[in-house]
């Protein structure tokens, strides 16, 4: 009864629409519409210092050109609006060798070489009535139990139906069924997302949830999904605003499902986190938990909202506990306008995988007394006029330590990001 909730949400949800809805302002599938082109300039760096990677490598570096284009039409006149989305990449290796490839910049050939070019283009078609929006195709997702990723070259990208509804005030509603998976290195939606031990290969993923903004201080959300034989999962978040102060909270609740296929899994994963903001200045304090012998599992590039999931870590190991300490600095306010600063650091300990299920996904992923440490610093610079307005350049510097118990790699990397946005309208 539950898988057939979730795989029949989007379509009921907007046949709801349709009983209820008022006329909606639709002016034309060009009046109004969008079109974007993202110039990305990446340049990707690890050191995995003097132990190997999984693969054998002990460095890893690539430099490679992007470019994302969007165009998002308006809706044929009348109740019921008829549009669509649509999207192409294009990704250009400028430096990379056999030795070197691997960073998730570029797909690589049997022989681990790194390609000289890729690309792809999809689309979704959409129907809008009233507040609400019904697409089906292929598309980017952003919710806490299935969040399509943008952290390399290309964003993932996922095929399905997606509803997203509007119809009470303060109450966002979004309801998906997604089968076919779009990863950031790929040129077809033949590829899989893959977690910890999970992945969509021979899955589906469903969910159905709502954002909820009650006032302007206070707001939530509660999500469930489910990976098809693999798990259901709900999720719960709170917030509060006052002034400079933040107080978020997250909660997730994973349990296996159908066939089970990556093994039995009953994992609590919660995380608080508290950031005040005075002037050019801000401060995080975060804590993070695990209560379960496997880790927090998920799939999709940003599928994991808790306060402790970072640029490389995600501090999501069994029985896990980790702590965050993290500062930012608006440099605008001394007179450089649209320059940034974070550093943030996280260690996380206690944790303890050798209770995994013998016959399970994470068996041996993780030993006793596992612990390890992340710190991040970056800085960003966005142009603010002039003909380089809105350009972005972006270097971070990740370190990650971590014990043979942990199971993650020590590494060093560097990110190098120029980013230049395009945008028009019909």
């Amino acid at each position: 009864m539950y898988r057939l909730m979730l795989r029949a949400a989007p379509l009921s949800c907007f046949a709801l629409a349709c009983a209820t809805a008022q006329a909606a302002s639709h002016d034309g599938v060009f009046e109004g519409a969008t079109v974007s082109l993202l110039s990305r300039n990446y340049f990707l760096q690890t050191d995995y210092r003097t132990q190997p990677s999984p693969s054998g490598q002990s460095y890893r570096q690539e430099w490679a050109q992007g470019f994302i284009s969007t165009l998002e039409s308006g809706f044929t006149p009348g109740t019921l609006g008829v549009g669509f989305d649509a999207h192409a990449f294009l990704g250009l290796k400028l430096d990379s060798g056999r030795g070197h490839a691997g960073t998730g910049l570029l797909p690589r050939n049997a022989e681990g070489e790194a390609a000289d070019d890729y690309s792809d283009a999809g689309g979704a078609l959409k129907l809008d009535l009233s507040q609400t929006t019904l697409k089906v195709g292929e598309m980017t997702v952003e919710t806490p139990v299935f969040d399509t990723g943008d952290k390399r070259l290309q964003p993932e990208y996922a095929t399905g139906a997606l509803i997203d509804s509007r119809e009470l005030g303060g109450v966002r509603f979004q309801a998906g069924r997604f089968t076919a998976f779009k990863n950031q290195d790929a040129s077809s939606s033949r590829g899989d997302f893959d977690g910890y031990g999970a992945t969509t290969r021979h899955s589906a993923v469903s969910f159905a949830g709502a954002d909820f903004t009650p006032s302007e201080s206070l707001g939530g959300s509660l999500f469930a999904g489910q990976l098809d034989d693999t798990w259901r999962q709900y999720y719960l978040n709170l917030h509060y605003r006052h002034a400079g102060l933040l107080l978020d909270g997250n909660l997730y609740r994973t349990r296996d499902e159908g066939q089970a296929r990556a093994g039995a899994i009953d994992t609590t994963a919660w995380s608080l986190a508290a950031r005040y903001r005075v002037g050019a200045q801000g401060f995080l304090l975060g804590y993070q938990k695990i209560d379960g012998d496997t880790p927090f599992d998920f799939v999709g590039g940003d599928s994991i909202y808790l306060a402790n999931s970072i640029k490389y870590a995600d501090f999501n190991g069994p029985g896990e506990h980790s702590w965050q300490a993290r500062y930012d600095l608006d440099l605008g306010v001394f007179g450089v306008p649209g320059l940034s600063f974070m550093t943030r650091y996280v260690r996380g300990s206690g944790i303890n995988g050798s209770h995994a299920p013998a016959n399970g996904a994470y068996a041996g992923l993780q030993g006793r007394g596992g612990r390890h440490w992340e710190r991040d610093s970056e800085f960003r610079y966005v142009f603010q006029s002039g003909p380089a307005k809105d350009l972005s350049l972006y270097v971070s510097q990740v370190s990650h330590r971590a014990n043979a118990a942990q199971g993650g790699d020590d590494i060093d990397r560097l990110y190098l990001i120029v980013e230049y946005p395009l945008k028009g309208v019909f």
